[in-house]
């Protein structure tokens, strides 16, 4: 199906890969229609835009008066990408702000919205900023990235816009989406962080999971309408706005938290690292290396396998989603990993990412596999944290809608 989509640019040194994000469009076969600030024009040449596009390129709000343009591209958009999104005029979109013809495009859209954040990493972190992401993604937008990397100058960290073809598939498999709140009326438990094991009033065993993935799905889950209990785990981010929060540290108070919460629940998506062993005995008084001498031997026994227990227990109705972190390098052998992880676990779905000192912890970006119950992969998801949400989501909301299908056949009372 052809689409016309409006790809809005912004005055960012990364508009130049925004030409990349248009041709890729356009040989992809969809109609384009690009609609630069005129910061954006400073960056990237108005006859490039237009040979890219096929299509004239308009910036000004007082031009076709009689055609009513600065409403009709907007209301004629199937979809609107901006790319890059800088931190101006992402603050103009949360705040409503129509001072230029991007702006009102926007205002006079009905269609979904897509945006590729750029900027230094000063800026992305900047609450302010953060306010405003929040604020759009409790509205719908799809945001997609930043990725971590080399910046302007000799600046490197989160910030640089991603790359177009992430863009692209993103802002497609947006707008194939039937619904922006195809949760609505679902309650999903997320867990996310990683769980520490006391040794004494100082110490603990853990791991090194921010919680990164976990606050996205749940951040992205609520953002497509679902109600939303986030069982968290030592978060080295902030906590999402919008969410059930339910604070936890050990693995245990982790299993009685999620077990409870998912009673009743459509579904439950374990993303938190959960320790496997503790300390047989937790001192209660700080461990003393003179008391130890030359070394410390710990005993540890093993703490509930969450996941299983939930996989065993009876739980129709609700779909359990499982994740396995894994260090193994070769592909073929880490999904065969995932498939026998699944299988014991008792998952209705597994999501496989491979971790390692440099990948999938405390990072912006995530690959995953994630598999079905007849070890089929359902799909392959690569990009920040956010869009691997989405896509995970993705594949929840299909299996929820066929398991709802197949109930009102077995029962069309």
């Amino acid at each position: 199906m052809t689409l016309n989509i409006v790809v809005g640019i912004t005055g960012g040194i990364a508009a130049y890969k925004a030409v990349g994000v248009v041709r890729a469009l356009v040989l992809a076969g969809h109609d384009v229609h690009v609609v630069p600030t005129e910061g954006a024009l400073r960056f990237v040449g108005r006859p490039t835009l237009e040979a890219i596009s096929r299509n004239p390129v308009h910036t000004d709000l007082y031009e076709g008066v009689a055609e009513v343009r600065h409403v009709a591209i907007g209301q004629a958009a199937d979809l609107i990408v901006i790319a890059p999104a800088t931190a101006n005029t992402i603050a103009k979109l949360a705040a409503g702000l129509a001072d230029d013809l991007l702006g009102n495009t926007v205002l006079a859209s009905e269609a979904p919205v897509v945006i590729a954040p750029a900027m230094h990493t000063e800026m992305w972190r900047n609450p302010a900023t953060q306010a405003n992401i929040a604020t759009l993604v409790e509205r719908g937008v799809t945001v997609v990235g930043p990725a971590v990397g080399q910046l302007t100058g000799t600046d490197s960290g989160p910030g640089r816009m991603e790359e177009p073809d992430v863009i692209v598939a993103a802002a497609l498999a947006r707008a194939a989406s039937p619904s922006t709140r195809d949760l609505a009326g679902r309650r999903i438990v997320v867990t996310a962080g990683g769980t520490r094991e006391p040794l004494d009033p100082v110490r603990f065993l853990g791991n090194r999971s921010s919680g990164k993935q976990g606050v996205a799905i749940a951040e992205a889950a609520r953002a497509r309408g679902a109600e939303v209990t986030l069982v968290a785990a030592n978060l080295e981010i902030a906590e999402p706005d919008g969410c059930d929060v339910r604070r936890v540290s050990s693995a245990l108070e982790l299993q009685a938290a999620v077990t409870d919460a998912a009673q009743g629940a459509d579904a439950v998506v374990m993303a938190a690292a959960v320790a496997d062993y503790r300390p047989a005995a937790v001192s209660e008084s700080k461990i003393k290396k003179d008391a130890s001498g030359d070394g410390l031997t710990l005993e540890l026994v093993r703490n509930p396998d969450i996941l299983a227990g939930l996989g065993a227990a009876p739980h129709d109705g609700t779909l359990l989603v499982g994740f396995a972190a894994e260090t193994e390098p070769d592909d073929e052998r880490l999904l065969e990993l995932g498939r026998s992880k699944r299988r014991a676990k008792g998952a209705d779905l597994l999501v496989v990412n491979r971790v390692g000192w440099s990948e999938g912890f405390a990072t912006d970006e995530n690959s995953v596999v994630v598999v079905d119950r007849d070890d089929t992969v359902v799909t392959r998801l690569h990009g920040t944290k956010t869009s691997v949400a989405d896509g995970i989501l993705d594949v929840v909301v299909s299996k929820l809608t066929s398991t709802t299908e197949r109930t009102k056949e077995a029962d069309p009372a």
